[in-house]
């Protein structure tokens, strides 16, 4: 069985003659300054970087070369380490950071944030050829804003230290989950699909800790341009429009377009998007990880955990 891959445009492999040249044009002049970095800064992370500010070379270098900065400032390349065996890590073992999050089991009962299998890989059978869409086979992030409770998880730990967690996180996204995906099901992957559940959240529990949703959020889009494939926000509260008002204007629009707010009826939803054994049960999915979904770190990315999730 063989896969047939188009790519969407304005990504590897599906360029035009003036992306292509933008590509091209930026790739030069970073390694002309010195700034360019072999192997991290492949073509697929350039056009991310392009394709933010809409193939504008200037603007792209000029967020690239922030986003450097940051990592220097924030010693994000030291913030995970990865001991590859094969294609992808095989077990926590093979991982060295300078960064351990080692209250992570107790900022869980107070913030469960954490990734989880995979979403649908929509394969069309002609024959022996699969024609596959190359959005889907994503990993999964799932964020319950509703389960917080702030005064506990400072106790538990600090905003700086979340914030921490939160860019080791994206580090291991881009270099351990997506490839272990994309080795899953064939072809490249480049985004997530987010799911946020606002179930119980108040107007006062949100503005607590909209401090850190706003620097999280403005490092997921600066940082780490062109990540997000599917976001549901999930049990939107009626107040939710209030909220959401704050939250718009830190946005870009393609990546409020790809924003789905859903109230309590949302389960259909997610499972077109989701297969059941891949949708924890508290979602309305099957799937019921021995110690639960949210501590597994199930996937592709880590065989003792299962993997899978295809």
């Amino acid at each position: 069985m063989t896969v047939d891959y188009t790519p969407l445009p304005g990504r590897p492999g599906n360029l035009s003659v003036v992306q292509a040249h933008a590509l091209q044009k930026l790739k030069q002049e970073l390694i002309d300054d010195g700034i360019f970095v072999e192997g991290r800064m492949d073509d697929a992370l350039l056009l991310r970087f392009l394709r933010a500010r809409k193939f504008d070379v200037a603007k792209a270098k000029e967020m690239l070369v922030d986003t450097e900065n940051w990592r220097k400032e924030n010693g994000v390349d030291t913030i995970i380490e990865y001991v590859l065996l094969g294609p992808c890590v095989q077990s926590d073992a093979s991982v060295r950071s300078d960064f351990d999050f080692t209250e992570r089991i107790e900022v869980n009962k107070y913030y469960p944030q954490y990734y989880h299998k995979m979403d649908k890989v929509r394969l069309l059978a002609v024959l022996v050829v699969v024609l596959s869409r190359p959005q889907d086979g994503r990993p999964i992030y799932i964020e319950r804003l509703g389960l917080l409770d702030l005064d506990a998880l400072y106790k538990a730990t600090t905003q700086d230290r979340l914030i921490k967690r939160f860019i080791q996180e994206y580090e291991k996204f881009d270099k351990h989950r997506v490839p272990a995906c994309a080795a899953a099901v064939g072809h490249p992957v480049e985004t997530s699909c987010t799911i946020l559940d606002l179930a119980n959240v108040s107007l006062t529990s949100f503005y607590r800790v909209k401090d850190y949703i706003m620097q999280a959020s403005s490092i997921g889009q600066d940082r780490y341009p062109e990540r997000m494939g599917k976001f549901y926000i999930i049990n939107a509260p009626w107040a939710f429009s209030a909220v959401w008002k704050v939250i718009k204007p830190w946005l870009d629009d393609v990546t409020v377009s790809k924003v789905d707010i859903l109230g309590s009826g949302y389960k259909e939803t997610l499972l077109g998007q989701i297969p059941a054994e891949n949708l924890p049960v508290a979602f309305g999915g099957t799937c019921a990880c021995p110690g639960g979904c949210a501590l597994s770190d199930a996937g592709p990315w880590n065989v003792n955990a299962g993997g899978g999730g295809d």
